[in-house]
């Protein structure tokens, strides 16, 4: 494992669908400046930078340097990562082996996007296959609809199911002041006529059956920074450190005609590795809240059942028990999740942050009711692969 390391700051932007009052360079800064300031610290104060964002969207070069008088990582180490839609959690990741390596007692990991000067979807499609894949399963809607409609072939999952996740989604970002969709019509409703009324709608439009608009994640400028520090430095700086238990990520690259449709097998393995380190059986109890990376609101049933929080087919159930609501056993996504905010290079980040700041008791109108012990954060990526960091209030053994 190397030295016990963990997260000390956390620092985030508000989310909106343009930030025309800064560069990018600007929006890292603010980041920068919100987890320094989180953590009581200098820019001094960090040996290292991690940096990472899907730089062919905005077509920038040199990320890693044309970024430096915002990222502070002027004459500092500076590493970029660019994995996905898993960047922000691979950045975070890589952060952590800075520290755990014994090379750095503090690093400074960073993710960003600016989706409104970026071309999404001509960088996404060079991933498919020109002959087999582009002409109907290139970019993010057609695949996921494809998924979308087997899981609910396979388990007799319904509309309703889906919507029931982006509800979830929904009401919980009404508590985050930095959640980009805020969908106040929403608030204080009950859920089960905020689903209704989401199947019911003509606004409501049908992208690909059986993805709606309301199932999907939209496209956000923000940034985020995250803070680690290694053992004796990080009692130091934060009051209830946020301890690295365990991380996996897992990658694979799939055509779309070979893929057991009926899991996520990237996250399915990664989940068993990060549980295996923290000897964690039984993740349903043993897990306090989940920040999921869900692009779509499907992806909130089977990947459920992927992680093992339950069986297969029974997502849906556990959805509508609530037992993933804010007041449920396992809280899941109190943020908003991806669902709310998508600035793809942060999005990962966020989900550690997020999940760090409930064990920090630092998450405010978002905090759950109930201690949080063991917090989980993931990522996701196109061609299939995940991120998973286990998070804990006591270090690991």
């Amino acid at each position: 494992m190397g030295r016990r390391a963990a997260i000390v700051g956390f620092g985030q932007t508000k989310g909106s669908s343009s930030r025309r009052d800064v560069t990018g360079v600007e929006l890292i800064n603010e980041a920068v400046r919100a987890a320094l300031a989180d953590a009581g610290l200098g820019i001094g104060d960090i040996d290292a930078v991690v940096i990472g964002n899907m730089d062919h969207f905005e077509g920038v070069n040199y990320v890693d340097m044309w970024s430096v008088e915002g990222s502070g990582g002027v004459m500092k180490p500076v590493f970029k990562v660019t994995t996905g839609g898993t960047t922000g959690t691979s950045v975070a990741i890589s952060a952590y082996y800075h520290v755990a390596s014994g090379m750095f007692d503090r690093v400074l990991a960073i993710g960003w996007e600016k989706n409104s000067e970026s071309d999404t979807t001509g960088a996404i499609i060079t991933a498919y296959d020109p002959f087999w894949e582009r002409p109907n399963m290139a970019g993010a809607i057609g695949g996921l609809a494809v998924d979308a409609s087997r899981y609910m072939h396979d388990y007799g999952a319904t509309e309703r199911d889906g919507a029931r996740v982006t509800v979830r989604e929904r009401l919980h970002a009404l508590n985050n002041p930095f959640a980009h969709l805020q969908q106040e019509w929403m608030r204080g409703k009950d859920a089960v006529f905020l689903v209704d009324a989401l199947v019911a709608s003509k606004e409501n439009k049908v992208l690909a059956y059986p993805l709606r608009m309301s199932d999907m994640c939209p496209r956000t400028d923000a940034a985020a920074a995250l803070i680690f520090a290694a053992e004796g430095t990080a009692e130091k700086i934060a009051p209830i450190p946020a301890w690295v238990l365990a991380v996996a990520n897992r990658h694979n690259f799939v055509y779309y005609g070979d893929l057991d449709w009926s899991r996520n097998e990237t996250l399915e393995a990664a989940a068993k590795k990060v549980f295996a380190t923290a000897g964690i059986r039984e993740p349903l109890k043993e897990v306090d809240v989940c920040e999921l990376y869900l692009p779509y609101s499907y992806a909130g049933l089977a990947w459920m059942e992927s992680i093992g929080f339950c069986g297969p087919g029974q997502g849906p159930q556990l959805l509508w028990d609530g037992v993933t609501d804010m007041d449920g056993e396992l809280p899941v996504n109190p943020s908003g999740g991806v669902m709310s905010s998508n600035p793809i290079g942060a999005t990962g980040i966020i989900r550690v942050g997020e999940a760090a700041i409930q064990i920090m008791r630092k998450a405010g109108t978002r905090q759950v009711g109930k201690d949080v012990n063991v917090a989980m954060a993931t990522g996701f990526g196109g061609c299939y692969w995940a991120d998973v960091m286990l998070l804990g209030r006591k270090k690991p053994v």
